[in-house]
């Protein structure tokens, strides 16, 4: 076989983080390269953290020089890593390399170091739960959240959401990752495909073994779109972003909310846990003032009453320049209490990374705009 090297259509389009034990085998079998290379390859990268093809040791020098002309390994540049006080650690990321076609019509993101998306590390006593984003923006736009105010920008492909989880696993003192959440920048079902391919790697022993039952993909909701992950084989958790408890309140912070009701996301969520026997977890936004009366815990329970679901709920984080504002710790547990006093499994998510911009599209929104912003953006991280 000739060692001719890729053109630079195919080394763009290559990360090492897209691959798979049978990709990298057909790799190496048209290189004449021996079969096992790609699982050597697998091994130094998730089960050592070696990125770097001139470290691997029991690789033939040739598959080592055909592993660097083949692949990129790690695309991101790191652009902020802060850590808070409280050990959460959340790592800026910019994608410097040029475009290449996706399914669809949108392309990944360009050479336009404005391209940037978020990962957290949020350590509690007995996990690290990565928090990881699917797209660059967010194409829904909910008025409270940062993550959607310059609008959707890009896909990320299944290499660029992998990446994220492997970066935050090799944050010195952090320990191995044992949770992923999808609740990072953009809408995860509207990239399913690459959501898919990643949740595989996430999972797979070759990869980086994290079990489907600890992996969350949280949506605002489509029907259609929770329907077809519904026959998705992994049985990971689906948490719908649902925030209002009736159609016209959600209508005005949801701008998706006008393409279904609330009913209807609902039993598209009973078919998800059917199908998957996950139990659905429902995310509540609360929204000092908007959201977080006693009358709206009670049409939240009589939704929940309807649904196998948990109820988590969130204390806003304020956005400069957005009118909704965080609310008191009364209403909060007030709101809560009344939850449960229905019967409703229902939690206060704590706030984790506030002293770090770690909310939802708050470290890239204040790095946009040249410093801090008035006070921390968006929701609260797990």
């Amino acid at each position: 076989m000739s060692d001719a090297r890729p053109t630079s259509s195919e080394r763009r389009g290559s990360s090492i983080f897209d691959q798979d034990p049978e990709s990298l085998r057909a790799w190496a079998v048209e290189r004449d390269l021996p079969r096992y290379l790609g699982d050597q390859v697998l091994r130094w990268v998730y089960e050592r953290g070696v990125i770097d093809p001139k470290r691997m040791s029991d690789v033939s020098r040739r598959g080592r020089e055909l592993l660097l002309e083949s692949f990129h390994f790690g695309e991101a540049v790191e652009l902020a890593a802060p850590a808070a006080s409280d050990g959460t650690r959340k790592i800026l990321l910019g994608w410097p390399d040029p475009a290449v076609p996706t399914e669809g019509s949108l392309t990944v993101l360009g050479q336009d170091p404005e391209k940037q998306t978020e990962c957290v590390m949020i350590p509690t006593e007995d996990r690290r739960t990565a928090c990881i984003s699917s797209q660059v923006g967010c194409p829904v736009g909910c008025r409270f959240c940062a993550s959607g105010l310059g609008g959707l920008e890009g896909n990320l492909t299944r290499g660029r959401i992998v990446e994220q989880a492997w970066r935050l696993g090799r944050i010195p003192d952090s320990g191995r990752v044992t949770n992923v959440v999808f609740m990072g920048m953009g809408e995860p079902l509207a990239n399913l495909s690459a959501v898919t391919d990643s949740i595989r790697t996430l999972h797979a022993p070759w990869g980086l073994g994290i079990s489907a039952r600890r992996i969350t993909v949280s949506t605002v909701g489509l029907p259609a779109a929770i329907r077809k992950f519904s026959t998705f084989d992994l049985p990971v958790t689906l948490a719908l972003s649902l925030h209002a408890p009736n159609d016209e309140l959600r209508r005005e912070i949801i701008p998706w909310a006008t393409y279904s009701t609330v009913p209807e996301l609902l039993d598209a969520c009973q078919e998800y846990f059917r199908r998957s026997g996950r139990e659905i977890t429902v995310e509540y936004i609360l929204l000092g003032g908007f959201n977080d009366r006693v009358e709206h815990a009670r049409e939240l329970a009589a939704h929940a009453d309807r649904l196998r679901c948990n109820v988590n709920l969130i204390r806003y984080n304020e956005v400069a320049g957005l009118p909704f504002q965080r609310p008191s710790s009364d209403d909060v547990h007030r709101f809560q209490a009344e939850l449960r006093r229905r019967g409703v499994n229902a939690h206060i998510r704590a706030s984790r990374g506030r002293d770090i911009a770690a909310a939802c599209g708050q470290l890239r929104h204040e790095r946009r705009h040249g410093g801090r912003v008035e006070q921390h953006a968006g929701r609260d991280v797990d």
